[in-house]
């Protein structure tokens, strides 16, 4: 078991700069196998998912990067950072100015990592591990990063991004291509071209772009 999951975090990872949001700090891993071997052997369980909160990944650093960039989206506003990792993209909206930002995401380590994350930031940023998708929010922006991977999952989160655009929420979501990244619904609005870890991507330097709904 791991008795202090934000202890496991600082000792196995590095306080780093993504390198597209270099104004901001996160606990990063620096390998990726390693990192998923240990949290399962600390565990005592196998087929974990990987550690996706230790990695700032490339759909995220865009969107943070945008919306540091265009503060206006999100100033004032109730944000919610949808499948959240290490937090990047609501400490991004915090730093921008929301009235707060909920980081959520299923994976338990993620809250302790948002958490410890925002107070590098010197920001506070809400957490919870309940799945939202298919469930109202009383958000008034809902940020998407990196989750068109899944061919069972995609078409869910899509109907319900649209479904939340619908009640007049600014939806945008962060992504690099992924497989199942439904980009006949979308519009692109801004690309970025961010060097990412090539053990956890099939490149150096990944494509990533910010779309929002048609």
């Amino acid at each position: 078991m791991i008795a202090d999951i934000p202890a496991f975090i600082r000792e196995n990872t590095r306080v780093l700069a993504p390198s597209h949001v270099p104004e901001l700090q996160l606990h990063l891993a620096d390998d990726a196998v390693a990192l998923w071997q240990l949290t399962e052997e600390q565990l005592g369980e196998l087929g974990l998912p990987p550690p996706f909160w230790a990695f700032a990944w490339a759909g995220g650093q865009a969107l943070a990067r945008y919306v540091l960039d265009h503060a206006g989206i999100v100033a004032g506003k109730r944000v919610l950072d949808v499948a959240s990792g290490s937090g990047l993209v609501a400490i991004a909206a915090m730093k921008a100015g929301a009235a707060s930002a909920l980081a959520v995401d299923i994976d338990a380590f993620a809250a302790h990592a948002a958490i410890l994350n925002a107070e590098l930031n010197a920001v506070r940023v809400e957490t919870s591990d309940a799945d939202p998708i298919g469930k109202p929010t009383p958000a008034d922006v809902v940020l998407v990063g990196d989750l068109f991977y899944d061919r069972d999952l995609a078409p869910r989160v899509l109907d319900w991004l649209i479904a939340q655009q619908g009640e007049g929420k600014t939806v945008l979501i962060g992504d690099p291509g992924r497989t199942y990244l439904p980009r006949d619904k979308l519009e692109q609005i801004a690309a970025y071209d961010i060097p990412v870890t090539r053990a956890l991507e099939d490149a150096e330097v990944k494509r990533a772009a910010v779309w929002k709904l048609r």
